[in-house]
């Protein structure tokens, strides 16, 4: 997922390509998703911003957006998968292939295409929001520029820690803490409280603060906090100013080390010796090394050795469950834009007989047919009855489909470590 160094690498390439340009054409292609669950739709984006120069753009966390020369102004969030391409450069945070080919244009899975006017003789620039998965969404904020901010959904959202330095200090996160009895992680992926971290921030914070991930937030000290605060900046400051460009990561950063996770070429090792350990908590997997990483206060559990990977090629066991569920929804706690969950119908069950609601005093031993199941005790001991077997047709049980919105597609599969730089 697209977490705020990633969403800083869009707005600089949106302030380098198309502020200034005004948009000649659009062309955009519904989604239920991406627009409608957003309030909107690919007509009323379209309409929108044919016509329009770009005045500006803006980031808050995972949120960016577009200034218009007039409302509405597009406000857009990345999703699982989702990115804004453009057909002058490779904006992307990863390197091609080798011998790739390039992507055919427009691209795959694009939600809107945007051509700017030529004017001064300039070329003409091509921008393409892509989402595969469909998690993203666009909307239209009617609103003047200034205003984008103080009203939904970004006002809902944390502070950003980039860009509102100035609000997250140290007494703002001791309170934010205090108040909190959820495992710390979890604290800094709800976008309700801070803006921008997600799992791979979330777990350079910790490692370069040295807390647990899930040690309860309102147990640490205050040297443990004021120390977190100095790595929330550190970290988020650094992303966004490399725009998300891991090469240029340091060297001695988790990110550089943690994607071998279930490799058998891979040691998991730090440059230092320390091995980082994995722990898969509700869904979620955390990148620790133990020995930097020590619990001081309560945690939300204690790991069981199952849960706990070396880096070797170990997989967890999956619990059995007696329901199969009707669709995967990513367990992403960080998301703002909440999927609503499906409820699946139930068959009814057949309703009690009588037999079955009162007990019945015995009876002499009788004769039934073999496709009865009634059983009947010897005489004297108390009958036990039950409901007559019907032969039920097969459920279809089997594979369950999910719709296309909730299936569990693979992106590229690439590693964060080939990304491009800024340029």
């Amino acid at each position: 997922m697209p977490e705020i160094g990633e969403v800083a690498r869009t707005v600089h390439y949106i302030r380098k390509l198309l502020v200034g340009k005004t948009i000649a054409k659009v062309v955009a292609t519904d989604d239920n998703n991406v627009y409608g669950k957003a309030g909107t739709s690919a007509a009323e984006f379209q309409k929108h911003m044919t016509g329009k120069k770009v005045v500006d753009a803006g980031q808050q966390g995972k949120y960016f957006w577009m200034i218009m020369s007039s409302p509405p102004h597009p406000v857009m969030h990345f999703g699982m998968s989702g990115w804004l391409k453009f057909k002058s450069e490779h904006t992307y945070y990863y390197r091609p292939k080798e011998g790739e080919e390039d992507e055919p244009w427009p691209p795959k899975f694009m939600k809107f295409l945007l051509e700017t006017k030529p004017e001064n003789g300039e070329e003409v620039i091509e921008a393409a929001f892509v989402d595969m998965r469909r998690f993203a969404r666009i909307r239209l904020v009617d609103c003047p520029g200034a205003e984008i901010r103080n009203v939904s959904p970004l006002k809902e959202n944390g502070p950003d820690p980039v860009v509102d330095k100035d609000i997250v200090t140290v007494e703002w996160l001791k309170e934010k803490c205090r108040a909190k009895r959820v495992p710390i992680k979890a604290m800094l992926l709800d976008q309700a409280n801070i803006s921008g971290i997600g799992n791979w921030v979330g777990d350079e914070i910790m490692y370069n603060a040295k807390i647990h991930p899930e040690q309860y937030a309102n147990t640490l000290t205050d040297e443990q906090i004021a120390q977190l605060h100095k790595s929330i900046h550190y970290v988020c400051g650094t992303a966004v100013e490399l725009l998300a460009d891991s090469e240029k990561f340091p060297e001695d950063w988790l990110f550089k080390h943690r994607w071998g996770k279930g490799k058998k070429n891979s040691s998991n090792v730090l440059p230092t010796g320390e091995k980082i350990a994995f722990l898969t908590v509700g869904g979620r997997t955390s990148a620790v090394v133990p020995s930097v990483q020590k619990k001081t206060g309560p945690v939300a559990k204690e790991m069981s050795e199952a849960e706990v990977l070396d880096g070797e090629d170990v997989q967890p066991k999956k619990q059995k469950s007696k329901k199969r569920k009707a669709a995967a929804v990513e367990d992403e706690s960080e998301e703002e834009e909440v999927m609503p969950k499906k409820t699946t119908a139930r068959a009814k069950k057949a309703p009690k007989t009588d037999e079955q609601k009162t007990k019945v005093k015995p009876e002499p031993e009788v004769e039934t047919k073999p496709n009865g199941v009634r059983k009947v005790a010897k005489k004297g001991k108390k009958e036990q009855a039950m409901s007559p077997v019907t032969e039920k047709k097969s459920a279809g049980r089997g594979k369950v489909v999910a719709p296309a919105a909730m299936t569990n597609d693979t992106s590229t599969g690439r590693r964060r470590s080939g990304r491009l730089g800024k340029s």
